[in-house]
């Protein structure tokens, strides 16, 4: 995608299908007067709607539309860009594609991200940002389109900016330090100052991890899976928890043969909620795939919801399964790990007591289910809306990390003293966090990034 990076690019803007209005977007280094007369018939004036006839080769009418001009560099890609705003039926947005593929030469449909792209290429925006664009477009809930805005409008980037600029200042001073050990003109990097400036780094730095970390499970969601034996209710909790009778619920067990999947929201969060098939010896071939699926489900999970029957506590073969499915749940990962992802909840409390300490409700009347949605949003890390909070993704939480680790190692090395350590490491730091914002980026993780996006943004 990087190579071709110069070509003159065309995408139909808007979703497939039928709809009031569709976009055809052009994106051109070269000017693009010779593609607007053979279009429109007349010049544009810069960043102003113009309604007129949008032409064929031979003259005759395709469509009346809306036609704009964008003059580099002041245009989304910061290259020459026109954007023409017709009906929008499929067959239509393709003739009037067709037709700038025609008329520019070396023109070339766009791949996914593209324009994007080229707006972080030519430094209108900065990677943060242009991920805050598809972020936008994908988000699922009000916060979540809200805090992409936010990303989208500089708020993750002017952090870290600003702690890139305290790093850049403090590698100033030790490599000075290293490099001129003799000359008098240059400030010799006291330890204690040093040892200051790295505590006041890894304080800001953990302050907006913390933030990113939430920003990163707006964006993500939770991955939350329903478990246990059948009949003990799991179809009815998902029918409560999203508010609608979507997995069929019977008195026979068994009945949920494969996964049914919903999203729902809690304060802002998405909520990828999963029901499985019951966790037991499957009589016949169809279930047995039903509950290897379960498992695939539980070992992906972000939090596994292990739902026990009230009603039924009591019945030793309940228990022996009951025993069986947590001994198969502990084979599947280690006793720390499980211990963050298992909550058991008791069903059927409008039918029976609940253990001391365990989470209890009833799916049929509702009893119950706020705590539980407070329980998982918990379990998630969740803390509120933060003021100001902006997306994120696992990326910049990683990258975050990474730069913590290293301040955290240059504080080591001054304690020695080894200042050759400490630039080194400080050097790693400034790497890890610029390539939140791009400006230490491989080509082939760009190529990821905007390969994500849909084609025509």
């Amino acid at each position: 995608m990087l190579a071709r990076h110069q070509d003159p690019i065309v995408a139909i803007a808007t979703a497939p299908g039928r709809g009031a209005v569709g976009i055809v977007r052009v994106s051109a280094r070269a000017p693009l007067e010779a593609l607007i007369h053979a279009l429109c018939g007349q010049a544009l004036k810069p960043r102003h709607a113009h309604y007129l006839p949008l032409r064929a080769a031979d003259g005759t009418v395709l469509d009346h539309g809306l036609a704009l001009h964008f003059p580099a560099p002041h245009s989304y890609t910061g290259e020459q860009v026109l954007e023409l705003q017709a009906h929008g039926g499929p067959v239509l947005l393709q003739l009037l594609l067709a037709r700038c593929l025609e008329a520019l030469p070396g023109a070339r449909l766009a791949e996914p991200g593209e324009f994007t792209q080229r707006a972080f290429l030519n430094g209108k925006l900065d990677l943060a940002q242009a991920e805050a664009v598809a972020d936008l477009i994908d988000a699922s809930t009000e916060t979540a389109a809200r805090s992409a805005a936010r990303a989208l409008d500089g708020a993750l980037s002017t952090e870290v900016n600003a702690l890139r600029d305290a790093l850049i200042h403090l590698r100033m001073f030790v490599e000075a330090t290293l490099d001129f050990p003799e000359e008098e003109d240059v400030e010799f990097v006291e330890q204690e100052n040093v040892l200051g400036q790295l505590g006041g780094l890894q304080q800001r730095l953990a302050q907006i991890l913390a933030r990113t970390r939430q920003g990163a499970l707006l964006r993500d969601g939770l991955q939350v899976v329903l478990a246990g034996q059948p009949n003990v209710g799991k179809s009815s909790l998902l029918n409560a928890l999203a508010g609608a009778e979507l997995a069929i619920v019977t008195p026979i067990p068994g009945t949920t043969r494969d996964r049914v999947s919903e999203q729902i929201q809690i304060e802002g969060v998405p909520l990828h909620i999963v029901d499985t098939a019951g966790l037991r010896e499957a009589s016949d071939e169809v279930e047995r795939i039903g509950v290897a699926r379960s498992w695939e489900s539980i070992a992906r999970a972000d939090v596994v919801l292990f739902l026990h029957d009230l009603t039924r506590l009591h019945e030793p073969e309940y228990q022996r399964e009951d025993e069986r499915i947590r001994a198969q749940l502990a084979a599947h990962d280690d006793a720390a790990h499980l211990e963050a992802r298992l909550l058991h909840v008791y069903n059927k409390a409008d039918a029976a007591a609940a253990p001391a300490g365990g989470l209890s409700l009833s799916a049929k009347s509702g009893a119950g289910l706020d705590a539980l949605r407070r329980e998982l949003l918990q379990r998630a890390g969740w803390q509120s809306v933060p003021e100001g909070l902006f997306i994120a993704r696992e990326r910049h939480v990683r990258a975050l990390r990474a730069t913590l680790e290293h301040v955290q190692q240059a504080e080591a090395q001054v304690r020695l003293p080894a200042l050759d350590l400490v630039a080194e490491e400080l050097r790693l730091a400034h790497e890890a966090l610029s390539a939140i914002t791009g400006q230490f980026t491989a080509d082939d993780l760009l190529g990821e990034i905007f390969g994500r996006f849909c084609i025509g943004k």
